[in-house]
């Protein structure tokens, strides 16, 4: 008999069933940063054809039921709890939907299934990128394959939403495959949402597995060095681009174009179309690529409400200080010991050195050959969902620092790419900084206590107290010149 799963590793689950596809995701642990320990989804096609006949696709459904019982049967077998059923467009607007709900009842037994409004399918993917993306402002736009969703954010917050029947099923159906007719169903739709264009030069954030499809088409024309989708930015300009190409290519030649998934084949020219229209009505700056939608959303609502409003690039940097630093109290130690580098530094810019000091004990138990590669590539990698690309890079390339990586190295390569010149030499200071002091203190803040760290005059001073443990050393020495030549500093050691 298994025993039961501790408390810290209670597991949820959600089933999102949608007009194109249906997916089953289980969360485990109550985390700031949704931890998904499975991930199936099948493409079904429900909608097919809704349009026309009022009713849910007779062989999707049959594939439904089959599949439902499977992800049943999982999520038992994995002892979630919560386990729902988020039903969307075409569950709510099929004639059919009410049976097909029935049945599902039946083969999922004490399951709720909740079919949602088009408002609420839009709270529950607004809430799934503030997961993400705590402060997003812009426009959210979340297409699936029987609607779109968009919601106005502001201050982290949803402040207006519409429901349009622009899904790619749907609007293939209704423009009869006529491109040009569904261009112009997009625009009639569109123009009925006023607040769409009312503040030109924001984000337009955007949710759904066309997309991420357009997403990754393009980085891999772009040879872009992080294969993630989730907090991937182009510029408005790069987006129209993009829609060109989707929109204008036979489908010989979307078969050519790199990283083209066969099963969004059919979706591709229509998420295209809507995107292009979207840009125009928007008046966006840049696009924002989000992976976290409605589940993420609906995890959200399944925690405390005093883990949801962490930040979620403290929670994940902190998870790591608990599992892997030496002392729990270094962290802040290190932090204020590196204050005086960055006297300049913005908020944003402590934040990520603070997830740093928190992070830079994480490869002490590896072999030390290979600390820095692999603290590099667990930082650029990791799942935590608050973490742009840049802040991925600035963590990866300090750290590695930390670990004494050659600069060289050509494994570091992605986090160049990704950071600017100014970003790389702040990570290059700060990981220099965090080599130095764990020399001086080997781990421990008692030690650290007794030296200090100031950068003014044109020199960099580092002040150690006699008779305390710390002392200048060849090692000390060695990296505090180093330190000192990257900030173009001479080095200056006081004893007292």
């Amino acid at each position: 008999m298994l025993l039961p799963l501790p408390t810290d590793r209670k597991r949820a689950a959600v089933v999102d069933l949608g007009s194109n596809s249906v997916r089953l995701v289980v969360f485990e642990g109550q985390s700031r940063n949704p931890l998904p320990i499975f991930n199936e989804k099948a493409v079904l096609r429900l909608g097919r054809g809704l349009q026309t006949t009022g009713r849910l696709n007779d062989e999707g459904v049959g594939q439904a039921l089959v599949v439902m019982a499977r992800y049943y049967a999982l999520a038992r077998a994995m002892h979630a709890d919560p386990f729902e059923v988020l039903a969307t467009a075409a569950v709510r607007d099929a004639e059919n939907g009410p049976d097909f709900v029935a049945a599902l009842e039946r083969i999922m037994p004490g399951v709720p299934i909740l079919v949602l409004s088009g408002h609420e399918e839009a709270a529950l993917s607004a809430q799934g990128v503030l997961c993400g993306m705590p402060q997003a402002r812009g426009i959210l736009a979340d297409i699936g394959g029987g609607s779109l969703e968009v919601v106005r954010l502001d201050g982290g917050q949803a402040q207006d939403a519409a429901t349009l029947r622009l899904g790619v099923i749907r609007l293939a159906d209704r423009a009869g495959g006529d491109p040009a007719k569904a261009r112009t169903l997009v625009d009639t739709d569109l123009a009925s949402v006023p607040w769409l264009g009312q503040e030109p030069g924001q984000d337009l954030l955007l949710v759904g597995g066309a997309w991420r499809a357009m997403a990754r088409i393009h980085m891999a024309q772009t040879g872009y060095p992080l294969n993630m989708v989730h907090h991937y930015t182009i510029s408005r300009d790069e987006a129209r681009d993009l829609t060109g190409v989707i929109a204008s290519a036979s489908p010989k030649g979307l078969e050519r174009l790199p990283a083209v998934p066969r099963r969004r084949m059919e979706d591709l020219p229509y998420a295209a179309l809507v995107l292009r229209r979207l840009l125009r009505a928007t008046g966006c700056r840049r696009v924002v690529f989000s992976a976290n939608g409605l589940r993420e959303g609906w995890y959200m609502r399944m925690i405390p409400p005093e883990i949801a409003a962490r930040d979620p690039l403290r929670a994940v940097a902190e998870e790591d200080a608990r599992l892997y630093s030496r002392d729990p109290a270094l962290p802040g130690r290190l932090c204020a010991w590196t204050d005086g580098l960055f006297p300049d530094e913005t908020e944003e810019q402590r934040r990520l050195r603070e997830a740093c000091c928190l992070m830079s004990d994480i490869g002490h138990h590896d072999h030390p050959e290979f600390r820095a590669e692999q603290a590099f590539h667990y930082l650029l990698r990791q799942p935590g969902s608050g973490l742009d690309h840049h802040g991925r890079a600035f963590l990866g390339l300090t750290i590695a620092m930390r670990y004494e990586a050659d600069p060289a190295s050509p494994w570091l390569l992605p986090a160049r790419l990704l950071l600017d010149s100014a970003a790389a030499l702040r990570a290059d200071i700060l990981g220099h900084a965090l080599r130095l002091a764990y020399t001086l203190s080997g781990g421990t803040p008692a030690l650290l206590a007794l030296a200090g760290l100031d950068a003014r005059d044109g020199a960099l001073e580092l002040r150690l107290h006699r008779g305390g443990g710390v002392f200048a050393g060849e090692s000390v020495v060695r990296r505090l010149e180093q330190l000192a030549q990257i900030m173009g500093l001479r080095p200056m050691i006081t004893e007292g």
